[in-house]
């Protein structure tokens, strides 16, 4: 399976890592390898729980990047 996962460097150093399609999914990592791992661990453990927890992984989405306009 595979799912869309965002990266980000944090405020204290760390690589910062969130599946958009699951909710509340985001780890961190010292490296760009151990953020994608440490993010694939919690998509697995989020996975597993979905059931109890009363979710459904959405069946259909879409990635696209967006051009916004700031005012300054």
């Amino acid at each position: 399976m595979k799912l869309p996962v965002v990266m980000r460097p944090g405020e204290d150093g760390w690589i910062v890592v969130e599946c958009p399609i699951i909710p509340g999914c985001i780890s961190q990592g010292k490296t760009h390898d151990e953020a994608l791992a440490n993010i694939r661990e919690a998509i697995a453990l989020c996975l597993e729980n979905r059931e109890t927890e009363g979710w459904a992984l959405p069946s259909e989405y879409q990635v696209v990047n967006v051009d916004v306009d700031v005012a300054a």
